[in-house]
């Protein structure tokens, strides 16, 4: 089956991730990992698995442009202004693992169909993709009036470039939240804990609803919802059935990342690389079936 090329752009710990993951799609080949420092740990494991490294940085693959035709940026909302300007004028698909919010704010089981056809799409951020799908949820059933997140990371599994986008995280969620959760108003709180162990990620999600109806419905949408998203994030979990209290829903998260790269209590920034791997994978496949009739016209 052919395969659509990918690059990834940025060494952290996000982008390491990104290259184990992508080792096991039947979709997408890996081809280049695009950093700034040539001493990076993410570095070092491109050369020894034997792809293309460049160390200076996106101009570097900007020279390269053969080498890819989707990025994966997993650098910073600051960086990504400059990177998505440039990507796109260079024909390239753009999937933004930062906050920077550009283009489309995308949750694969909520709205991907929708943006098969964007060349820039964000993956908001950790927090959005665990539980702006339940707001969702809940709203497929009955209109939510309001929602608020708590999502608790470890501290551990907080980088420098999570620390430093700490506003885009509430800002960019909460507008997340209102649209593509469907919530009339959004607010949301994230809180780095110092516990040792380290713990999970944990996500609280307060909503409340229009009417006292649709309990069954509510809590049969939910777990509709968890049940699609364990398809791409195993360790997506409710951690116990969703309390309805007259007009008020709540539901407890939790993410344990795969361990691929990143440890286990990490399931902030594992969420992130398979959502992306997500949309990537279905982008290629319409990508691919768009080729695939244009051949069979032309045969």
């Amino acid at each position: 089956m052919d395969k659509v090329k990918v690059a990834i752009l940025g060494s952290g710990n996000i982008g390491t991730d990104l290259m184990i993951k992508l080792g096991r799609s039947d979709v997408l080949e890996l081809t280049a990992v695009i950093g700034i420092d040539p001493h990076s740990d993410g570095l070092k494991k491109a050369r020894e698995m034997g792809l293309t490294v460049i160390d200076n940085g996106i101009d570097g693959f900007l020279e390269r442009l053969e080498l890819a035709d989707v990025i994966f940026d997993a650098t910073s909302a600051k960086a990504h202004i400059r990177h998505a300007e440039l990507l796109k004028a260079a024909g390239k698909q753009v999937l933004d693992l930062t906050p920077a919010a550009i283009g489309p704010i995308v949750i694969p089981p909520v709205n991907l169909e929708d943006h098969l056809e964007a060349d820039n799409i964000n993956l908001i951020t950790c927090g959005g993709q665990a539980t702006i799908p339940i707001v969702h949820a809940v709203n497929q059933v009955q209109s939510v009036d309001y929602a608020e997140i708590v999502s608790t990371i470890s501290s551990k599994s907080a980088g420098p470039g999570t620390r430093a986008n700490i506003d885009e995280f509430t800002q960019t969620t909460a507008r997340g939240v209102e649209k593509v959760g469907g919530a009339k108003k959004g607010k949301v709180i994230i809180i780095l804990n110092p516990a040792e162990p380290p713990i999970l990620m944990r996500n609280t999600i307060y909503i409340n609803v229009e009417g006292q109806k649709a309990r069954e419905e509510i809590v049969e949408s939910i777990r509709n919802m968890e049940k699609q998203i364990k398809m791409y994030v195993p360790g997506y979990r409710l951690r116990q059935d969703p309390i309805i209290d007259g007009t008020s829903v709540t539901v407890f998260i939790e993410v344990e990342g795969a361990g691929d790269y990143l440890p286990v209590y990490a399931g902030n920034l594992d969420i992130m690389t398979a959502a992306s791997v997500k949309v990537a994978e279905e982008w290629a496949r319409h990508r691919l079936s768009g080729r695939i009739g244009v051949e069979l016209t032309n045969g």
